[in-house]
């Protein structure tokens, strides 16, 4: 049997579509939390319960097409990640963190924010699925672009910029692809004020002027080595620089996988992975008769 519940995070006057799964539950998504496949299903299987939502812009959060792609400066988008993870603390069980791409260069500021310090003491852990440290080489944008952008973003900050990604360079599964571009949710549409938010985060994280924090305990990072939309180096280089200062850090590297790990072929993999790390530090054995351990997710 599968239970799901579906309801909304009110915070600040925003209603944020959520959509909560039990250790019994069976059910695929992707990239606006309908859209992980099989992946939070797996987490499901092995007891590890999965909090997800769609954040403020995208999704079934974005009510009205002046909400779209309106995710406001980051002290704004980190507000509304804390606000949601806080949710499921204090907590009895371990509580994980998991981003992909934007979010997981989300997650990697809200670590890196003294102001969350108490948050992140309370997280056993942080998974990074090819995470946004830096653009890949096919869509880096010209110095011009990104400073005449960021000048206009003070001007017009609701401006809003169709920036479509190919759904080629996401995943190699053709099946996928099709469906991303029949997805009336992916909208594509990000303003100036969130664009420019989004490029700052990135430089602050691949420049080394956000600091992780001391109290994140453990970190999976995983990139794979084909992604057009985000670079592999730039996070193979983040995680070089930090893993000094991670007690436990593992960086895993997927030898010609595209952006979406979890949904490019050999996906199951990634899925093996992550259920594994997780368990090993939830001190679970996966085969459903303890608690349920917990991940937050932040997606594309």
């Amino acid at each position: 049997m599968v239970q799901v519940s579906e309801g909304t995070f009110n915070i600040d006057g925003a209603s944020l579509f959520t959509k909560t799964w039990l250790m019994i539950m069976f059910h695929g998504f992707s990239d606006h939390i309908d859209r992980y496949y099989g992946f939070f299903p797996h987490l499901a299987e092995h007891g590890i319960a999965v909090y997800g939502l769609d954040q403020r812009g995208w999704g079934r959060s974005a009510t009205k097409h002046g909400d779209k792609g309106k995710t406001g400066k980051t002290a704004r988008v980190l507000a509304d990640m804390a606000a949601f993870i806080r949710t499921q603390l204090p907590s009895d069980v371990p509580v994980f963190v998991l981003g992909h791409s934007m979010g997981g260069g989300q997650v990697l500021t809200l670590a890196s924010t003294p102001q969350y310090e108490d948050l992140i003491a309370q997280i056993r852990g942080w998974i990074l699925e090819s995470p946004f440290v830096g653009f890949a080489p096919e869509l880096q944008p010209s110095w011009l672009l990104v400073a005449s952008g960021r000048l206009a973003s003070h001007v017009m900050p609701h401006f809003k910029m169709y920036r479509p990604i190919p759904p080629e360079d996401i995943t190699r599964d053709v099946e996928v692809q099709e469906s991303i571009r029949n997805d009336e949710l992916m909208h594509d549409y990000g303003t100036l004020e969130g664009l420019a938010g989004m490029l700052d985060r990135t430089g602050d994280l691949s420049s080394g002027k956000l600091v992780l924090s001391k109290n994140v305990k453990s970190l999976f990072m995983v990139h794979g080595t084909a992604d057009k939309s985000t670079s592999f180096d730039k996070s193979k280089e983040w995680f070089e620089r930090n893993k000094a200062n991670i007690p436990d850090g593992k960086f895993k590297a997927f030898e010609g996988f595209a952006h979406q790990l979890h949904a490019d072929p050999g996906k199951e993999e990634f899925y093996e992975d992550v259920s594994a790390w997780i368990l090993e530090r939830a001190g679970g054995s996966g085969d459903g008769d303890g608690a349920p351990k917990q991940t937050v997710s932040a997606h594309l």
